[in-house]
């Protein structure tokens, strides 16, 4: 669910809220860099329905009763490195049907590999015997992909070994950790091509935090996965 973590969550989100965070996230899409085979909206071309006004703006609902939402998934854009590219992930959106075309209704096409941007894994993404059970992401515990997380800092010159793990003090009862590591700041998913020298969890790292520690969901930022063996 969240692989890039610069801020603490302290709200308990519901899945109906869930839902609600993932609709409202569609539009920070970058449409307007998406080459259009069937053009977009054009500044300065009439509007198809007289009766609207120039200076529409599209309410972003972030506050609910008492609590806010904060977005913290990276933006989509044609730049965002993609796994083992030099290229990123390239054109990912475009307009397929366009009413100033003369069709009845505006409609994008979007292509994309799940594997991209701010995601959350299921087991089947790296366990082949998993895949072919159909641990997808629908399998996944809603209760344990929300709720309040703690972020912690991961010394910068260091793989989260287990060594890391034991010196971060993370006490029991925390079940959701963001690692900000060194990139973070390096700025890793702001480079076109995407870098194989980020900083990971290594084995012993992963099965010290198994081991010793409450934590049931873990993100992080550029995080290719587990170091393998």
């Amino acid at each position: 669910m969240i692989e890039i973590g610069e801020t603490k969550l302290t709200m308990t989100v519901p899945p109906l809220l869930l839902l609600i965070l993932t609709l409202l996230s569609l539009p920070h899409l970058l449409i307007s860099s998406a080459i259009s085979d069937a053009y977009p909206s054009i500044p300065g071309t009439a509007p198809i329905d007289g009766g609207f006004s120039d200076d529409l703006k599209p309410i972003r609902r972030e506050v609910y009763g008492e609590g806010k939402i904060f977005d913290i998934s990276h933006r989509y854009t044609p730049e965002m490195p993609a796994w083992d590219s030099k290229e990123g992930i390239g054109r990912f959106l475009w307009l397929a049907a366009s009413m100033k075309n003369g069709s009845h209704a505006n409609n994008s096409e979007m292509k994309i590999p799940t594997h991209t941007g701010t995601h959350v894994d299921s087991p089947g993404h790296v366990y082949d015997e998993y895949y072919d059970a159909g641990f997808d992401v629908d399998s996944l515990d809603l209760q344990v992909l929300n709720g309040p997380a703690l972020l912690v800092d991961v010394p910068r010159n260091k793989n989260i070994t287990a060594e890391v793990m034991k010196s971060l003090h993370i006490p029991r009862g925390v079940r959701r950790v963001l690692f900000r590591t060194l990139n973070t700041d390096r700025r890793l998913m702001f480079k076109k091509e995407f870098d194989t020298s980020y900083v990971g969890f290594m084995k012993d790292g992963a099965q010290w935090l198994v081991d010793n520690t409450d934590i049931k969901l873990v993100g992080d930022y550029t995080c290719g996965g587990i170091e393998a063996g």
